[in-house]
């Protein structure tokens, strides 16, 4: 018999765990058929997609609006389009026109605000309406754009550089995100020196000015 000390006979002991260890593991690892670690990492791999999928989608729908279009359009209703959007692109979210449509005198190249309301006409209301002298003007988008109906009246004159927002959305085609952008360029550039200068606002181009420049005045 041969006689261990107690120092041997514990390595012996530890040398021997170790091999138990490591003969457990690889049956259990041999066990799990190979498939199994493949489709572990398939899941991995789509919950990565799906999470960065979701963060895109979260941020798309900060950037949207929401417009309603009524009128000749193949599904009139509430559509959310990108911001800067342009009454075009409203018409294509909304399946397109109808034969009835007429966008003869309709600016489609016009820039949409949150909250308007578009109605795309038939071609029998605008025979009407040039039977009464009434005119659908292809600059401002006056009788295409609705706005809300407390703030339809553009009769008031805003003074732009002390106009709250509120104030602001009573001209004519300024939604809340317009007149935002035109507080925004109040606090970064100073007032406005001439009602001209509301133009250097994003959004506002020359057709925009041309239907609010009589409401308009800097003090």
């Amino acid at each position: 018999m041969i006689n261990l000390s107690k120092r041997q006979l514990a390595i012996i002991l530890g040398i021997g765990a170790i091999v138990i260890f490591v003969i457990g593991y690889y049956i259990y690892k041999i066990s799990i058929p190979e498939e199994n670690y493949e489709q572990l990492d398939i899941v991995s791999e789509n919950d990565k997609e799906q999470n960065i999928e979701n963060v895109e989608n979260q941020q798309a729908e900060i950037n949207l609006i929401i417009i309603h279009i009524a009128g000749e359009v193949k599904n009139p209703g509430i559509v959310k389009i990108k911001e800067g959007a342009r009454i075009a692109d409203v018409i294509e979210e909304a399946g397109g026109l109808t034969e009835r449509a007429n966008i003869t005198n309709i600016n489609l190249a016009y820039v949409i605000e949150d909250g308007q309301k578009i109605t795309i006409p038939s071609k029998e209301n605008i025979e009407e309406k040039e039977s009464q002298n009434e005119y659908i003007s292809s600059e401002s988008v006056q009788g295409i754009i609705e706005e809300n109906p407390k703030t339809s009246s553009k009769t008031t004159i805003v003074n732009i550089n002390k106009a709250s927002k509120e104030e602001l959305q009573t001209l004519q085609g300024i939604g809340e995100s317009t007149a935002t952008k035109i507080i925004e360029y109040r606090k970064q550039n100073g007032e406005f020196k001439q009602t001209e200068d509301i133009k250097n606002v994003p959004g506002i181009g020359d057709s925009k000015f041309e239907a609010i420049k009589d409401n308009i005045k800097v003090e």
